[in-house]
């Protein structure tokens, strides 16, 4: 099934397009393309980004793994290495605590009319991206330091991938249980 649609690149991007505008819808009907929500995520004053993203770790987790076991996908993740992670985390931290959006909020929150994400936001990743791949060339043998491969945490501990997605669900959703009765 999934082999013929690696064939069709259009029909990919239609998805993808189609994927994308209900993520955006969703994060909007969830709240978290308001800047006083992010910021006040940030000052632990509320918790519906932590919330939201919780939920959709599950659901993606579930997901990803419900497909790897009937075959229809494989999994092939990325290496690492701290070069990568920390710079990028760095950066991803500042500007989310700067501007009050991730990428996928601020790109939602143009969708409903948000200049400062329009401007801060998308100018900003278009900026950042261009001087990236310009200092890409001088920024590559520090990227790669610290590499740590492609370990994963079922590769590490030698178990089945359900042996640690079942517990993560559950470790997850009793933390989204105490978070909600915590009044969070």
């Amino acid at each position: 099934m999934l082999t013929k649609l690696h064939a069709k690149n259009r029909l990919q991007l239609l998805i993808g397009f189609l994927l994308g505008v209900a993520f955006g819808f969703l994060l909007q009907k969830g709240g978290v393309t308001y800047y006083d929500v992010i910021i006040n995520q940030l000052l632990l004053k509320d918790f519906t980004v932590v919330k939201i993203m919780l939920t959709a770790m599950i659901t993606g987790m579930i997901g990803v793994h419900l497909l790897v076991s009937l075959g229809l996908a494989e999994l092939h993740p990325k290496s690492g290495a701290l070069g990568t992670t920390v710079p990028g985390a760095l950066i991803f931290g500042v500007g989310f605590g700067l501007l009050g959006y991730c990428p996928g909020t601020a790109v939602a929150a143009v969708g409903h009319g948000a200049a400062d994400a329009l401007l801060g936001g998308i100018v900003g990743m278009l900026v950042g991206a261009m001087t990236f791949a310009t200092l890409f060339p001088k920024l590559k043998p520090i990227l790669g330091k610290g590499d740590f491969g492609t370990a994963t945490l079922p590769r590490l501990l030698k178990v089945h991938p359900w042996v640690v997605v079942i517990p993560v669900i559950v470790m997850v959703i009793a933390l989204l249980y105490w978070i909600e009765n915590a009044g969070f």
